[in-house]
């Protein structure tokens, strides 16, 4: 994207405006069905929250700044305000944020709190507990879901049982908040799709699913076929992006194909923008990743 062009988009960002596509595409589109919804991964703006790329960002203005974008549903991390979990003053601010941006909050992508799978069973429970202020953080805030983590040690059919059991006894406690733990592949067997289907067919617990990622596989896998395994679980999608060609394309996985396999599996929820490249600012990342997928929004509904 030229340097020029993205200035202009960004001014008008910055005054309030709406960037091209910040209508919902049901509006646009005079109320017609589309076949998936965006919402805008935190993730994305990793480097700006911890201030290493300017302009800083503080996560209270996450949703405000996800809307200038035209991103109208935001997916947060705990990182960023991970000392805030039981902190009611600031939960009411975050939330009172969304809902004055006209912002729907998803989920939260929780880190840092122990391994679900830990071979040790003091440290398992202590993992398990560890999220629930994150379930009572997410329930307040209005989210359908929690994402964690499903790291374990030992050998694969062994971590299948750790993991299944720190799991369940979470997904047990979501249930009385009415929500959803969802496992995304992030490292190690967790990035193994076959292992982890297994883990989540072993649950066999409604509220405990998928976030299938599409950029974190080993490269000697194939992550088209990895995501259709996935999605039969899945609650969350995140659309994982790293660089662009002219065209606007995604220069190192096949959006078309990838969305293909996501509407073709029945999801009906959202697909979160998740920005992670580096020639690209993360801004302009974003608005990159968001017209693409508007794009193939397009073209679905016109196929």
């Amino acid at each position: 994207m030229k340097r020029r062009t993205f200035l202009g988009l960004s001014a008008a960002a910055s005054g309030g405006l709406c960037l091209a596509g910040c209508s919902s595409l049901d509006a646009m589109l005079g109320g017609a069905k589309v076949p998936f919804k965006i919402s805008l991964a935190q993730w994305s703006w990793h480097r700006r929250l911890r201030g290493q790329q300017q302009p800083k960002m503080d996560n209270l203005d996450f949703a405000a700044n996800a809307r200038k974008f035209g991103v109208e549903a935001v997916e947060y991390v705990n990182q960023f305000f991970m000392d805030k979990a039981e902190d009611t003053a600031y939960l009411v601010e975050m939330k009172k944020r969304a809902k004055d941006n006209g912002v729907e909050s998803v989920l939260i992508m929780c880190d840092g709190e122990g391994n679900l799978g830990d071979p040790d069973s003091q440290q398992r429970t202590r993992a398990v507990e560890n999220h629930y202020k994150w379930l009572e953080a997410a329930k307040y805030l209005g989210c359908h879901s929690i994402r964690v983590n499903a790291a374990s040690r030992g050998t694969y059919d062994e971590q299948i049982e750790l993991a299944a059991d720190g799991l369940q006894r979470l997904s047990e406690k979501a249930i009385e908040y009415k929500l959803n733990v969802i496992v995304e592949n992030h490292g190690d067997l967790s990035s193994n799709s076959q292992w982890l289907t297994r883990v989540i067919k072993k649950i066999g617990l409604p509220n405990c699913g998928t976030l299938p990622d599409f950029g974190n596989f080993p490269p000697v896998a194939d992550k088209y076929v990895s995501v259709e395994m996935l999605m039969p679980y899945a609650k969350g999608v995140s659309a994982k992006s790293y660089d662009f060609d002219e065209q606007g394309d995604e220069t190192t996985i096949d959006f078309y194909r990838m969305m293909k396999i996501v509407v073709d599996s029945g999801y009906k929820g959202y697909v979160d923008i998740e920005y992670e490249g580096n020639r690209l600012s993360e801004d302009e990342g974003i608005i990159a990743t968001k017209k693409l997928l508007e794009k193939i929004q397009q073209q679905m509904m016109n196929a």
